[in-house]
Order: structure tokens, then sequence, then C-alpha cells
């Protein structure tokens, strides 16, 4: 929830920009409102290159919002635009809810619209104790124990390897799933639950 001139809007955000956000501070987010018979989303990107790449991938048949962002929770511009650019749909099957048709439509459907950049270093990069802090962190604020939480980030780096970089969206998801759904929060209500007001 960010609230704007004294109203609050509900804003899906990926699980890594949630984890930047603490209540009572100050954020700005580039966003998009996706307009559906029953429903208005707002979904807020902390760039306007985020924006620009989810904006593509809405239009890939057979990606939904809720996919794009998933996509943008794991992958960042720059690695998205180099996969496109490399005509490599596997990172795309790495996202929960990305089957092999859809990532390679994505991949057809995204050629010469990105501009591949330098994947400069970015906090999704971070230095794996770090990364394992944040997302202790995370697990804990959604209730689990310190101990389980723990736990889990080491098992979760320790089958992710080398296979791919460990940011905090990647093995925060990859946690949650090893956790299973014993809590039904959605992350932008979780990370806020988690700390004092």
């Amino acid at each position: 929830m960010i609230e704007v001139g004294g109203i609050g809007f509900s804003v899906q955000v990926t699980p890594a920009t949630a984890l930047e956000c603490r209540i009572g501070d100050e954020v700005r987010l580039t966003t998009t409102l996706i307009v559906r018979e029953d429903s208005l989303t707002l979904f807020g990107f902390p760039s306007a290159e985020e924006l620009h790449v989810f904006e593509l991938l809405v239009g890939v048949t057979g990606v939904g919002p809720k996919s794009a962002l998933g996509v943008l929770g794991v992958l960042t511009p720059q690695q998205i635009a180099g996969a496109v650019g490399d005509d490599d749909d596997a990172v795309f099957r790495k996202v929960s809810g990305i089957g092999p048709k859809t990532a390679k439509l994505i991949v057809l459907s995204l050629a010469g619209k990105l501009a591949v950049t330098a994947a400069a270093p970015t906090p999704r990069s971070a230095p794996a104790r770090s990364v394992a802090a944040t997302v202790q962190a995370a697990l804990i604020g959604l209730g689990w124990t310190d101990r389980v939480a723990s736990e889990t980030v080491e098992e979760t780096l320790a089958d992710l390897g080398e296979r791919e970089p460990a940011s905090v969206a990647a093995v925060l998801r990859l946690a949650l799933a090893r956790l299973g759904p014993a809590q039904h929060v959605s992350l932008p209500q979780a990370a806020n639950q988690g700390r004092p007001e």
C-alpha cells in the first residue's frame, strides 16, 4: 500500500521491490494501470526500464500481468534483453507459470524490441551472504522461526549452486516453494506486516 496525497493505493510489485520498502519511508515507483472487466490493478516498478519490459511482456500471447511480474521478479531487464538477443528461452522456463511454448513466444515477440545492454551490478546480484540475510529476514517476517528460515535459505542456496545468480528474488521464490503453502499472505502485505509501525 502506497499513500499518495492521503489516499492509499494497492500496488503490485516484485518481491525484491517489496523487500526494499519500509513503512513510513518515501518511495517512488513508475506505475501502469491494468484495466480488466472486473478489476483495476496498479503495477509498480523502481525504473522506467522495468516498466517498459513489463509492458512488452504483457503484450505477449499467454503472458498476463502476474506472469510478467514473475519474470521481472527473477530476471533483470538486462538479463531478459540478453536472453532474447541470444534466442535463449531456457531462462524464461525457470519462471513459475511460464511453459516451453510461452517461453519461446516471449523470445520471438520481444526480438528486436529490447536493446542488449551490459548487465551492470544491481542489488539483485548482491553477495550470497547479503542475499541470505535479506531472504532470512523476509521469511521471519512472514512468520517462520529463525531456525527454519536459516536452514531453508542455506538449503536453497546449496541447491542453486552455480546454476543461476543468487538474487534475492530468486532465492526467496525458491525458499517459499520449499516451505510450501504454510502461510497464505501476499508478499507485498507480508513485507509490511513483519515490521513495527
